[in-house]
């Protein structure tokens, strides 16, 4: 089965999930992999310090919450700046700042200028040309400037172990804005564009796939979600594929933390801290959900036959084969010698779960990742057929 880059860039938009996308990743250990609810670290949280000012670009969907209430519990004052159209009661008492991040439409960035902040965290930067506007307007007026990229910048993930060193992608035309196509080559730019305007200042963070509660594309809840159901689960591959995930929360806690101690350079951020496969998480899944869950392992080469898609149908998973097998395990090395911890991989189950359930029922009837119940069944008995494995009558 190949999954290609456009592959992984189009199920994240189809779901509308490019900015919690990062992808997917792990550290630079052996093939093996272990039990995932041994992966939680007692996270040693410093006490805080002086209180910050913090500006964040977006700040209403999913990660920016997490960083919005953990930058309060800290003592900060944040400050949103967003188009107002995204869950827009959220944090009645937070100052708000209405624009548009493109200087070019709307208001644009008038709502900025002449404000001052101690460091600004940009979560929804995807156009080198944008991201350079505010930077450039922020950089006579903030110490600290905190980008939000991604994983997929790297040129190459075929290979594990893809560090911060790795060539990143490139694209002969830097002014085609077409995120689609380009996306990860647009990140590095973004990249580039923030360090050009605050050389020096900059901590340019890539996540891998990002999850947990409010996580609105389904990716990573399918899987508590469908285990939870009980019955048979079409599950890929053979379990020995290496998946990597971030639970939003700690993310957001080693971002502010990065705020707080001025970090500054390039980093993955994703986890948990040592190599899970998918057999581990679909397994931790069912000790923790409970039910009847039965997984059957389908090979690579059949769910290809059948168009089950790594990724989409089957979210989180990453074949250990062709040219985006690195996605599996990316080195988080030098993000966790500065503190990034992970919280047990079973509490992100259980609590992605629990807030699922709290969704309208119209909600919970249709899940914006995953194989539907329909589908997966006819999948099912196509395999049994395959291996002379079906039920008779």
């Amino acid at each position: 089965m190949k999954l290609s880059r456009r592959g992984v860039i189009q199920g994240a938009a189809a779901v509308g999930s490019l900015w919690a996308l990062g992808c997917a990743s792990s550290s630079k250990s052996g093939a093996g992999g272990t039990d995932a609810d041994t992966q939680g670290q007692a996270a040693k949280v410093p006490p805080p310090g002086k209180p910050q000012s913090i500006l964040i670009l977006g700040g209403t969907q999913f990660l920016g919450p997490a960083l919005v209430e953990f930058a309060r519990s800290r003592g900060h004052t944040v400050t949103l700046f967003n188009r107002g159209r995204t869950n827009p009661g959220l944090f009645p008492d937070v100052e708000k700042l209405q624009g548009n991040r493109d200087p070019n439409k709307d208001t644009g960035l008038k709502a900025l200028e002449g404000r001052k902040w101690d460091a600004v965290v940009d979560t929804s930067g995807y156009v080198p040309r944008v991201v350079k506007a505010s930077a450039e307007l922020l950089a006579p007026n903030v110490e600290h400037y905190v980008f939000v990229s991604s994983i997929s910048v790297y040129k190459d993930l075929s290979n594990y172990g893809v560090d911060e060193s790795s060539p990143v992608a490139t694209m002969p035309d830097e002014t085609n804005e077409k995120v689609m196509e380009n996306y990860g080559a647009l990140k590095a730019l973004c990249e580039k564009a923030a360090e050009t305007a605050m050389p020096g200042r900059v901590l340019n963070v890539r996540p891998g796939l990002i999850v947990g509660p409010d996580d609105p594309s389904d990716r990573f809840t399918y899987w508590p979600v469908r285990v939870a159901r009980g019955g048979e689960v079409l599950a890929p591959g053979d379990g020995q594929d290496p998946v990597q995930f971030i639970d939003a929360r700690d993310l957001a806690a080693w971002i502010i933390l990065g705020v707080e101690r001025r970090t500054k350079g390039v980093f993955n951020a994703t986890g948990p801290s040592q190599p899970v496969l998918m057999k581990d998480l679909l397994e931790l899944t069912k000790k923790t959900t409970g039910g009847d869950a039965t997984f059957t392992w389908a090979d690579t080469a059949f769910l290809d036959k059948q168009k089950v898609a790594a990724w989409t149908d089957m979210p989180v998973w990453v074949p250990r084969t062709g040219e985006e097998k690195g996605l599996g395990r990316i080195s988080i090395e030098k993000a966790v010698a500065t503190g990034l911890t992970f919280r047990p991989t079973a509490d992100t189950i259980r609590d992605t779960l629990a807030w699922f359930k709290t969704l309208p029922p119209e909600r919970q009837a249709k899940l914006d990742a995953g194989i539907t119940a329909e589908r997966e069944k006819e999948v099912l008995a196509a395999w049994h057929q395959e291996k002379g494995t079906a039920k008779a009558g």
